[in-house]
């Protein structure tokens, strides 16, 4: 198993709809590349503990059969298309890996 995890803060000029159609097309554009497993998208849970990080704006979750299919999901049409939609709001992007 390959888990991605990534993280979204978002430029503060983003707006509510902007914000919400990311969220969306996690699930509609990346949800439909082939080797994705599992997906799970949202925002912070806010959970009140010194040690979790609430400061993102999106949380996105990926699961693949391996790091074939990561590299596959990185290299899709429908990633690039996910990318190219929503960089511009993007503040920073901070992802997690882990097999």
């Amino acid at each position: 198993m390959f888990v991605h995890n990534v993280f979204f803060w978002l430029d503060g000029a983003a707006t509510a709809q902007q914000r919400q159609e990311l969220l969306a097309d996690c699930s509609a554009l990346l949800g439909r590349i082939p080797t994705v497993r599992g997906l799970w998208a949202g925002r912070p849970a806010m959970t009140p503990r010194e040690v979790v990080d609430n400061s993102y704006d999106i949380g996105l979750c990926v699961v693949f059969d391996n790091a074939v299919g990561h590299d596959v999901y990185q290299e899709h049409a429908l990633h690039k298309q996910f990318i190219a939609r929503h960089k511009p709001i993007w503040k920073r992007v901070q992802v997690y890996d882990f097999t």
